[in-house]
């Protein structure tokens, strides 16, 4: 569900993985890719949300750090390997270009938020519509765009992925977290926790200020659904 806070162990379990050891997994399982994203301060990656366009902007891997190659972040973002095979930057790029030939649909990936050391928000579903080759520190890196698409998909048993059309900006949902202690606001629970739209974004709530997203438990949201309390 979007906006679900979870610990690395629940976001494992929303996709039935013992453990998810990249950034970027394409068909981690079948038909599901997974991209874990992170805006920090610090981050690895320079990812990005454009909150006028509501894009994610999400940067490609590095090769790994190696005696042959001690300083990744000097090397242009690789789209094959030694050996001859895409990397999972080169099996996102392929996804896009089968795309824009008219071969396949856009690739559904799943996104998921680094918030905190060990915290993690659900971002929704969303569509890898291109990507972009760009000159960073005088290497080439890769940029993917994705838009959220509004629609479900379905994962092995029978879990469901809830989409959505506006996204709340990673410093609002770090200054909510502070704010609400990581609580329920209504019951201080500390189970099952989402980011609630005070007044719901369906009836006109806005996700770009923190006096309207606050957090609440499964059960607590469960009761509001989209009644304006």
């Amino acid at each position: 569900m979007k906006d679900e806070i979870l610990s690395y162990r629940e976001m494992c379990n929303k996709i039935h993985l013992n453990t998810i050891q990249r950034g970027m997994n394409f068909h981690i399982k079948k038909g599901i890719s997974v991209i874990l994203m992170s805006v920090r301060p610090g981050a690895p990656y320079d990812d990005e949300i454009d909150m006028v366009k509501n894009l994610l902007i999400y940067e490609g891997h590095d090769v790994p750090k190696s005696k042959q190659n001690p300083e990744p972040k000097k090397i242009d973002q690789p789209i094959w390997t030694d050996n001859g095979t895409l990397t999972e930057n080169g099996k996102f790029v392929k996804a896009v270009e089968d795309y824009k030939k008219g071969l396949i649909s856009p690739e559904k990936i799943l996104v998921f938020e680094k918030l905190n050391s060990g915290i993690w928000s659900e971002k929704g579903l969303f569509s890898l519509i291109n990507y972009e080759t760009r000159i960073s520190n005088s290497r080439k890196v890769i940029k993917f765009i994705l838009e959220p698409v509004d629609e479900h998909i379905e994962i092995p048993k029978g879990k469901d992925v809830e989409e959505h059309n506006r996204l709340i900006p990673t410093g609002v949902k770090i200054a909510v977290w502070k704010r609400d202690k990581g609580t329920c606001v209504l019951c201080d629970s500390t189970k099952n926790l989402h980011y609630d739209h005070d007044l719901p974004f369906s009836k006109g709530g806005s996700s770009i200020t923190e006096k309207n997203v606050r957090i609440l438990c499964a059960k607590c949201n469960l009761k509001k659904h989209d009644k304006i309390e």
